[in-house]
């Protein structure tokens, strides 16, 4: 019988999944992620959270809960950089030890540092460490991180092709409205805010349904955020961040994009810092429309769905008036 390694469906399993089942899979583990977020799953991880902790940590804490009891590791890399002199938020690195101190009962982590922070470091001393709990073959750990790097690369290839982590799974995001959209709208958030249709209120799914076609940061080539971030006075050393301010700004200037939602979580420091800069670009350097979402637990469904429809609405409008003065 082979180890089971759970998975928490939280914070960077939308970036690296494909990349760690591979890994795992390669090496003769099996991985079980945690189920979809519900209710009863959030309302545990904030019972076992502290209340400064942010919406993502606290229902990435359910995660862990729910995997606790059917697995024999559980994965929980401590993030520190993944990208030279820059970081990860803080909360992520002190993640595994939040977890292993308010939490009773839970099989062993496998919380080995990511940590690219220095020039010269490699992922490969990563995932070194995570395969000698289940190997003493060197050859054979090289060969499951060689395996795993080509799963990632397919992943960035099928993104930045115009599909969505978790893509092939309709009912997590809903049906794509495609060519027959009339409007464009451009996503702009953390993937564990987005893509959980739970805690998004099944953003993406209801703007398609409403005609339009979405597209988020992670559908861009590195280079085109890295070179659009660099309009900023001064480089940001927060990576996901970065990330999401360089593909705000992208977005504003392409004319096929009509407008731009911006999902930040309640009580995160880097996310208040970056829609203040989205927001003051929109201001000075574009007329497209901008809305700023802020969720946490106590947010509800139908106000979200009823600002999302006026900013359809608004959008849709102000396109008609740019017709309008086009045919004078």
């Amino acid at each position: 019988m082979s180890v089971k390694v759970g998975i928490p469906k939280a914070l960077l399993f939308y970036y690296y999944y494909p990349q760690w089942k591979t890994f795992f899979t390669k090496l003769g583990v099996k991985t079980v992620i945690s189920r979809d977020t519900t209710r009863g799953l959030l309302e545990k991880g904030l019972q076992s959270t502290v209340d400064e902790a942010c919406l993502p940590v606290k229902l990435a804490v359910g995660h862990v809960l729910d995997l606790r009891d059917r697995v024999d590791y559980i994965f929980l890399p401590r993030m520190v950089s993944t990208a030279v002199r820059e970081y990860i938020c803080p909360k992520f690195l002190g993640f595994p030890d939040m977890v292993r101190n308010t939490i009773e009962g839970l099989p062993p982590l496998i919380d080995c540092n990511v940590d690219l922070y220095r020039r010269g470091s490699s992922p490969y001393e990563f995932f070194y460490s995570v395969g000698k709990l289940f190997t003493r073959n060197p050859a054979r750990i090289f060969m499951a991180y060689r395996a795993s790097f080509d799963a990632l690369q397919q992943q960035y290839r099928a993104l930045e092709s115009g599909k969505l982590p978790c893509e092939t799974d309709k009912s997590a995001i809903g049906t794509d409205a495609g060519q027959y959209s009339d409007l464009r709208i451009a996503v702009i958030g953390h993937p564990y805010n987005i893509y959980d249709r739970f805690i998004s209120m099944n953003m993406i799914g209801r703007l398609r349904e409403n005609g339009a076609h979405v597209v988020t940061a992670d559908q861009l080539p590195e280079h085109v955020i890295r070179r659009e971030s660099q309009k900023l006075p001064k480089k940001l050393f927060w990576t996901l961040n970065q990330r999401m301010t360089g593909a705000a700004y992208h977005y504003f200037a392409r004319p096929d994009v009509h407008g731009v939602i911006h999902v930040a979580s309640f009580g995160c420091g880097p996310d208040s810092m970056t829609g203040e800069l989205i927001e003051r670009f929109a201001r000075r350097q574009t007329r497209k429309p901008l809305l700023n979402l802020t969720i946490d637990e106590h947010t509800g469904e139908a106000g979200m769905v009823t600002r999302l429809e006026a900013f359809l609405d608004m959008v849709r409008w102000r396109r008609s008036l740019e017709d309008v003065a086009a045919t004078l």
